[in-house]
């Protein structure tokens, strides 16, 4: 399993880095879940990390507005991210999926970009599409990696939502059709050994490198933490 964690500018960047993250994913809490940060963060970042690590961007909590978030895939990539993400917050059927999908993936071709399409584990109380169903959405799509993330973030993990057995059945569909996956919402270090049985390609983190605000500072002893224990 390879760990993602999720700075908000170049100093938390550096301690992700140094503390052995896979993937430096860039975002903006202020702005939700999946909150997108600006592009010249994510220029800064990757020339801060000279290019040891990928850079994944997230896009957004959208709604269902596909050419709006073709464009943010397109500005993101051409901004210098590795992996493009989408949140479907408020997306709520598979038609609406696979267009945003299609489109992000169509609006990266040829730019050696992975895209990610996120489902939310609190689907329901979002009212949401259900992140089971993205498998079958991204290998029609042709996106990359699926990932389950918690839409509210207030504390509470994407295992009060998904049981270990979902998340397994999610993370064995997505395999099977040749898809990288993720799982992120809230992880906490009590969570490792269940994810060690589900197997998830990428872990993404924040608020757990963080000392368990979101809202703080990454610190790099605790990514080492992390590290060490997945």
């Amino acid at each position: 399993m390879k760990l993602l964690v999720s700075p908000i500018n170049t100093e938390e960047a550096i301690s992700a880095l140094n503390g052995g993250a896979d993937v430096i994913d860039i975002k903006n809490p202020k702005e939700g879940s999946l909150g997108a940060n600006f592009p010249w963060v994510i220029r800064d970042v990757k020339e801060a990390i000279e290019g040891k690590r990928p850079i994944s961007a997230a896009l957004g909590d959208f709604n269902f507005k596909p050419g709006t978030a073709a464009l943010a895939a397109y500005g993101a990539a051409s901004a210098g991210a590795d992996y493009v993400k989408i949140g479907l917050y408020d997306v709520k059927t598979e038609d609406q999926a696979l267009e945003m999908m299609t489109g992000i993936a169509e609006s990266v071709k040829g730019m050696d970009i992975k895209v990610v399409a996120c489902g939310y584990s609190d689907y329901e109380r979002i009212d949401s599409i259900n992140p089971k169903l993205l498998p079958a959405i991204g290998e029609k799509a042709g996106v990359d990696l699926v990932m389950v993330d918690t839409g509210v973030k207030d504390g509470r993990s994407t295992f009060e939502f998904m049981n270990e057995e979902d998340l397994v059945e999610f993370v064995n569909d997505a395999h099977a059709r040749g898809l990288e996956t993720a799982i992120a919402g809230t992880i906490k270090f009590d969570d490792i050994p269940a994810l060690k049985r589900i197997q998830p390609t990428i872990i993404g983190v924040r608020g757990i490198v963080c000392g368990g605000d979101r809202s703080t500072t990454i610190k790099q002893e605790l990514v080492e933490k992390l590290k060490s224990e997945i």
